[in-house]
């Protein structure tokens, strides 16, 4: 298999953020257009609504030998490559599909260190039966292309301690020889550059389930010598490039990461930090740390220089989570800092939130590259008394999307999204938002799972969500297109809220389905609220894709609800719904949509089922011909002097296979959109279609940002 690359944590008061409008630039370059796809049958233009990271990058990688390749992996956004020029990340893996969405988890990178083009991904997601295997791919072309290695085991890229590292090292001394831990199946050995793997017998299999071998790390210095952080069980050492095993007597059990400086070992674990030389353990953990510390670096130029990071949040400030020694550990100081972000809605306690790694620069002399919850830092000066800060995320998109809604009027989209709480994409879809919805005085929530709007007025709104890290949830109003809210007076305690839909003529009253629990509403705008009767306990959240609520579009006492094969409607406000249909295929996977300005014509897709459409108010359904699998569909302004909406559907249509599909006759015919060496693969989950601009679709994703296509 050959692979040719294309161009959700806990919870504080957020801090001030200024918002600087930075365009996205354009930019081509070697490999792959950095900035733009293109579709060579339709025109249309892709690229990812600028956000700005958002999600947990693992680990970065810079090469020894050549200036600026630097590389990071992310625990379910695929891997990226660093462009100095432009300051950008080039995504690498953007050409799995969502059949293979599962190497889009990166569970370990690896760098030849004598050869700068080689470079080795451990990819999945999950360890689970569903999640299916993950393997290993190499790239001769700096991730240009990948090759798939015949090497299939269950990872877990965004699983337990998904932070530690690295699993997956090549030996300095001999390119060919390749050692990958594994969470499940032990010890995996390559002496021939990859082309075959073998199980190292030799290796202990009492390993801590699910996390199994954390860390490889090979001495530059002394061939034959690499060590392996077996987690929960200690560390344990080979002098013979990995052929036998022993473990060193008194390591630390639960160590997170490992780093060498000549010949002595240093390791972070969750008693502290520690030190082996000449046989020795000491401990070399700083006396007044608050937490246990988990990245970990030394200076190339320097092997007494350490640095060593907090693996956890710290306070609203994080202003000194660095420790830093110049002694080899016998003395710390605390780092300050300062901050230059160059996302402006990003807080300043974002940073080195659960950090991963932290590296040392090894061409460049005094910088430092940070990795952390949602995204990637780097300060030139590590050795000034305060070094300055700077968060990249250009070409990194990674947020998990549960809500997208592209109004007649004002902002193009809104977008709820798992842990940044969600955007009003106000400045454009190619700049990044200045703030939050949870901005100055209004209500911040982690997540955002559900957004809607009064059609007779859009700038009416409605978003549910709140927060996984206290159980506390609730939802928020606004008057103003979604640029302020105002939270809801009250809301039902212990209860998430999944999905909103908000009557298209009366903006006080709306509908929300809730997770495993009876539906409520509210004609107050949220003042009070009271149980829908009529309808199925809702659907398990909070990781539920499905869109089954729905308003009507002209008429503001109507609502629809789809469950299990049955089409619900309530004619009265939602105070009570009623079956009018009971013959639909039955699908989790489902959603509903309403057309502007028609009353009771509804279209509801079932993903492997297909795509249909009622006239008459959901009683009677027809499926649209050609439709094979519907995984997401959307409707949208017309073209000039039309009255039918554009349809847009990410699935699968019969003689033209799967991929990103428009229809402007009701899906009597269809055109390919998609731009097919960029699959969007890592999961689409929500889709959303512009009635304020024909041709404008967007598609958000699950670990990968919001996709917006355009001709």
């Amino acid at each position: 298999m050959k692979i040719a690359m294309s161009d959700r944590r806990f919870w504080r008061l957020l801090g001030k953020t200024t918002c600087i409008a930075i365009l996205a630039l354009a930019i081509v370059v070697k490999f792959t257009p950095l900035k733009s796809s293109w579709s060579t049958t339709s025109g249309y233009h892709w690229t990812n609504v600028s956000i700005g990271g958002g999600g947990y990058v693992t680990g970065i990688y810079l090469h020894p030998r050549e200036r600026n390749l630097a590389y990071i992996r992310t625990d379910m956004g695929g891997f990226y490559r660093w462009n100095s020029k432009y300051y950008k990340w080039i995504p690498l893996t953007d050409r799995f599909s969502l059949q293979h969405s599962n190497y889009y988890g990166g569970e370990a990178l690896a760098l030849d260190p004598n050869n700068p083009d080689i470079v080795y991904i451990a990819a999945g997601k999950y360890t689970t039966s569903w999640g299916g295997l993950g393997t290993i791919f190499k790239s001769s072309d700096r991730g240009q292309t990948w090759n798939k290695l015949k090497i299939d085991l269950r990872m877990g890229g965004n699983e337990t301690k998904r932070w530690l590292g690295e699993r997956l090292a090549v030996n300095p001394f001999n390119s060919n020889v390749i050692l990958f831990g594994s969470r499940l199946n032990g010890l995996w050995k390559s002496s021939d550059g990859g082309t075959t793997w073998g199980k190292v017998s030799s290796f202990p299999e009492n390993l801590e389930a699910n996390i199994g071998i954390a860390g490889i790390l090979f001495n530059k210095n002394v061939s034959g010598l690499v060590y392996a952080n077996a987690y929960g069980n200690g560390i344990y050492k080979s002098t013979d490039a990995g052929v036998t095993w022993s473990k060193i007597p008194e390591s630390p059990s639960q160590v997170n990461r490992m780093a060498l400086a000549n010949d002595i070992l240093y390791l972070t674990h969750t008693s502290g930090v520690s030190k082996y030389a000449n046989s020795i353990w000491s401990n070399i953990t700083p006396s007044n740390a608050k937490t246990t510390f988990n990245a970990i670096s030394v200076d190339p130029k320097n092997p007494n220089h350490l640095l060593i990071v907090y693996d956890q949040y710290v306070s609203p400030t994080n202003d000194r989570v660095i420790f830093q020694s110049t002694n080899g550990g016998a003395t710390w100081q605390q780092k300050k800092h300062t901050l230059k972000p160059q996302v402006p809605w990003w807080p300043k306690w974002y940073f080195a939130s659960a950090t991963s790694a932290i590296e040392f620069d090894p061409k460049t002399p005094g910088r430092l590259w940070l990795t952390d919850w949602y995204g990637t830092w780097r300060t030139d000066n590590i050795n000034a008394e305060s070094s300055v800060w700077s968060n990249y995320e250009k070409g990194h998109e990674q947020v998990v999307s549960f809500a997208l809604v592209s109004p007649r009027s004002g902002s193009k989209l809104l977008s709820g999204v798992a842990d940044t709480d969600g955007f009003n994409h106000s400045n454009g879809l190619d700049v990044y938002p200045c703030t939050q919805f949870g901005g100055k005085n209004s209500p911040r929530f982690q997540d955002t799972y559900g957004l809607a709007y009064s059609e007779s007025n859009p700038s009416q709104m409605v978003r549910v969500g709140g927060n996984r890290w206290n159980n506390a949830y609730t939802g928020a109003t606004s008057e103003d297109g979604g640029l302020t809210w105002k939270k809801f007076s009250s809301f039902p305690k212990n209860t998430m809220p999944l999905r909103v839909a908000m009557s298209a003529t009366n903006s006080n009253l709306f509908v929300a389905i809730i997770n495993q629990g009876k539906a409520i509403r509210t004609t107050n705008g949220g003042f009070s609220w009271s149980k829908v009767s009529g309808l199925p306990k809702g659907p398990k959240g909070p990781w539920y894709w499905g869109q089954p609520l729905v308003a009507d579009k002209l008429d503001g006492n109507t609502f629809y609800y789809y469950s299990g094969g049955k089409l619900y409607r309530s004619k009265n406000g939602g105070a009570s719904f009623r079956i009018v249909n009971s013959l639909l295929p039955s699908e989790s996977w489902s959603m509903l949509k309403t057309v502007p300005g028609i009353n009771g014509e509804v279209w509801l897709s079932l993903n492997s089922h297909g795509l249909y459409r009622s006239t008459n108010g959901g009683v009677k359904f027809a499926q649209i011909p050609k439709v094979k699998k519907a995984y997401l569909f959307a409707l949208g302004k017309g073209r000039k002097g039309s009255k039918i909406p554009a349809l847009y559907l990410y699935g699968e249509i019969a003689g033209m296979g799967e991929g990103v599909f428009r229809s402007l006759d009701k899906g009597k015919t269809w055109i390919n959109i998609a731009f097919l060496h960029q699959p969007m693969g890592n999961e689409p989950n929500v889709m959303e279609a512009s009635w304020q601009k024909f041709g404008l679709v967007f598609i958000g994703t699950n670990g990968r940002g919001i996709y917006y296509g355009n001709q």
